[in-house]
């Protein structure tokens, strides 16, 4: 008789753990607190403003530009985001998951060309990005990276829920 297979998968257990690095490297992430703001500031409000750029840019509806507006967030809190401030809650998922497996796949080697070697660094940048995917590559070679991981997707995604609907209330059609 075949046993009934667990529904949480392998990334589901490594997020879970995430956690735990963070409790871990409380210490170095308080130390280092005063450069996570400015870092996560400028690629959350980076994201926001060259997502509603592109779609001004190119002609695209209020809608369009206010489901881009959250993308950098994780995908869950974009869409809720998404869904509040008037936009198409699966467009901006659409695009989160887009946009996290871009982050997944160039962060490191842009990175690591720019000669940035530091996990921190590497871990805020995945979660900045919010990006699950690539964050969990971070965690699965540093601790220290998974707990900057872990502290951007949270900081970040609590930046894109206060930040995107006051643009939204300003930029009424």
């Amino acid at each position: 008789m075949r046993q009934p297979s667990s529904s949480i998968s392998c990334s589901d257990r490594q997020l879970s753990r995430w956690p735990f690095p963070l409790a871990r490297s409380a210490r170095l992430v308080k130390e280092h607190l005063a450069g996570v703001g400015p870092a996560l500031l400028a690629g959350s409000v980076a994201s926001m403003v060259s997502g509603i750029g592109l779609v001004w840019l190119f002609g695209g509806s209020r809608m369009v530009a206010l489901s881009m507006a959250p993308k950098a967030a994780t995908t869950p809190i974009a869409a809720a985001v998404s869904s509040q401030i008037g936009g198409i809650p699966a467009l901006t998922a659409a695009l989160a998951i887009v946009g996290g497996i871009v982050a997944a796949v160039v962060a490191r080697k842009m990175l690591t060309r720019l000669n940035i070697d530091d996990w921190r660094a590497h871990g805020l940048a995945a979660g900045v990005a919010g990006s699950g995917i690539a964050a969990a590559q971070v965690a699965a070679r540093n601790e220290l990276g998974a707990a900057f991981a872990a502290l951007g997707i949270g900081l970040n995604g609590v930046l894109v829920g206060l930040v995107v609907p006051l643009v939204a209330q300003l930029w009424k059609s």
